[in-house]
């Protein structure tokens, strides 16, 4: 951004061509976000993940007229996302490039949102810009679940970034009831379709209690009774779920019980644990020091200064924070949403997920403090000197971008452990051997069976019933489809494919010469494929290492 733009939009103006300045600077912004995610989807930078391949299936039988309440085998996450990607299925077809483009959307909404949240905040057109700027280029971590969908990150975002701008309108007019009707009905959308909501639920529900109190209307309870409602009509379909099936298990799960690997530990052990995996984890993927799927820095020799700049903007937000003017309440808001990431990170079971993925609303909240500390009156002498550090900022995010792209395998990968990340760049020839060969039903591990099934129109279903991990350990949450299984279960014939699993390979070529089943095999890209079956082998006769028979 040139230093004398910087200048011309450090003070708030309501000019007709400081509008239209700041209309084509918006726009600028829009197109450097798409241009950004297409330019990175054109290289094939984000692989095909199982998690992914799961929201396109259940796109498509929404289609056929079966909605599911929940992400398919869990009853946390709904099926928001679904919902909107089976729209744009109905408009373009059944592809991959369908589902990255609604996240793109729902992307460019939230950068909307931040854009008018952080210049409303600090009255100032340059705070917005400079967020907008920050979140049109983000680090991997943001650019990674923004692009790819994992059932619900790209709606938490958006619909955090409105419950944080109703807020602030509820602040300023704590009259308005269609605000309010409106925080309570998105709070209920946002809690069904994704609890990492919360983490903007609790902070701007401060705002919309004292407001109610402000606002010193005689039948104040009334209009707490409508928000309630609202709420409700907002998670109708969580409400009516829980209505038919219990509360227990969704509120076990909303809190991670579904992956719980401390069970039995000590509360205070895992606590610390937890921390730690903040720390060590949690603010280097945050910043962009390291991308989701590994330990190992990114774009290195430029992290001690965007350090540097990070730290400056931490120490902006405590001054806000002792800030005595009348929007440190919403400054506190703002924070607030950092403190309850953190706060849900180490004291549930997703403090054992080192990725990065629950840490997504703390850049955003990073980004519009961000633009807060560019737009500082300590500046305005400086403007040159402004411009060389945002740039520098936004060299630094693009930079590790490009230099993850350019590292495939893995890519720009969800996949944190390396015997998860399937090369599906041969998914094409997979689909051919097996249908030539007749096998269309089958076995295989939840990295192979989803994205199988959605790249061949579900022509090829192998249900996840086999191991991934390298100790055998399984879970038969992974087999999450039931008319799957049925299909399955039902044919006379069945393949099994496999990947990065020797010993599972011996296991299982073991069990065939002990059972006199003669069969064959291919290998395809990370592939290993039992075919050609002298008879049907299930699980249950050969898989005593991983399901206890």
């Amino acid at each position: 951004m040139h230093p004398r733009i910087i200048q011309r939009l450090s003070v708030m103006g309501k000019s007709d061509q400081t509008r239209q300045l700041l209309i084509w600077i918006l726009i600028g912004l829009f197109f450097l976000a798409v241009t950004f995610k297409v330019a990175l989807l054109s290289v094939g930078a984000f692989p095909f993940n199982a998690d992914e391949a799961i929201v396109g299936l259940m796109a498509r039988h929404i289609l056929e007229g079966n909605w599911p309440v929940f992400f398919y085998g869990q009853t946390y996450m709904g099926s928001l996302d679904a919902t909107l990607i089976a729209l744009g299925f109905m408009l373009f077809g059944s592809e991959v490039f369908v589902i990255r483009m609604i996240q793109i959307l729902l992307y460019l909404g939230t950068i909307i949102l931040a854009v008018n949240l952080s210049a409303r905040i600090f009255r100032n057109q340059l705070a917005g810009l400079v967020t907008g700027l920050l979140l049109a280029v983000p680090t991997v971590n943001l650019t990674l679940y923004t692009t790819v969908s994992l059932g619900g990150y790209g709606e938490a975002l958006l619909i955090g970034a409105l419950l944080l701008l109703l807020a602030v309108q509820i602040d300023e007019k704590p009259d308005n009831i269609m605000n309010y009707l409106l925080w309570g009905f998105f709070s209920g959308l946002g809690f069904w379709a994704f609890g990492l909501t919360i983490a903007y639920i609790l902070p701007t529900s401060v705002i919309v209690v004292r407001s109610l109190i402000k606002s010193r209307r005689s039948r104040w309870w009334v209009q707490g009774a409508l928000i309630f409602i609202a709420g409700i009509i907002g998670a109708l379909p969580l409400i009516i779920w829980a209505y038919e099936n219990g509360v227990s298990v969704l509120f076990q799960e909303l809190f991670g019980s579904a992956i719980a690997v401390d069970v039995g530990s000590a509360f205070l052990s895992t606590l610390t644990k937890h921390i730690q995996y903040f720390f060590l984890f949690g603010i280097t993927v945050t910043l962009g020091f390291r991308p989701p799927w590994t330990t190992e820095p990114i774009a290195l020799l430029l992290v001690p200064l965007a350090l540097v700049f990070w730290l400056l903007v931490f120490i902006q937000i405590f001054h806000r924070l002792r800030d005595e003017s009348s929007r440190r309440a919403i400054y506190w808001m703002i924070a607030g949403v950092m403190g309850a990431v953190i706060l849900m990170f180490v004291l549930t079971p997703f403090g054992s997920d080192p990725s990065g993925r629950y840490f997504l609303p703390i850049y955003f909240t990073l980004a519009i403090f961000a633009g807060d500390f560019f737009a500082q009156p300590a500046f305005r002498s400086n403007a040159r000197f402004r411009a060389l550090l945002l740039v520098f900022v936004v060299a630094f995010n693009l930079w590790s971008n490009l230099e993850a792209a350019a590292q495939y395998p893995p890519g720009i990968t969800t996949q944190f452990d390396a015997v998860t990340r399937v090369d599906h760049r041969f998914d094409e020839q997979l689909v051919d051997f097996l249908s030539e060969h007749g096998e269309t039903r089958g076995y295989s591990n939840y990295w192979v069976s989803y994205p199988l099934a959605f790249a061949s129109d579900e022509e090829l279903i192998y249900i996840p019933r086999l191991p991934y991990h390298l100790d055998f350990r399984y879970t038969a949450r992974d087999d999450r489809y039931e008319p799957f299984q049925t299909l399955v279960d039902e044919s006379d014939r069945v393949a099994y494919i496999t990947t990065f699993h020797p010993a599972l390979d011996e296991s299982i070529r073991a069990s065939f010469l002990r059972l006199g089943v003669v069969w064959e095999e291919e290998m395809i890209g990370d592939y290993q494929i039992f075919y050609n079956l002298s008879r049907p082998v299930r699980p249950r006769e050969i898989g005593e290492a991983w399901l206890g028979n």
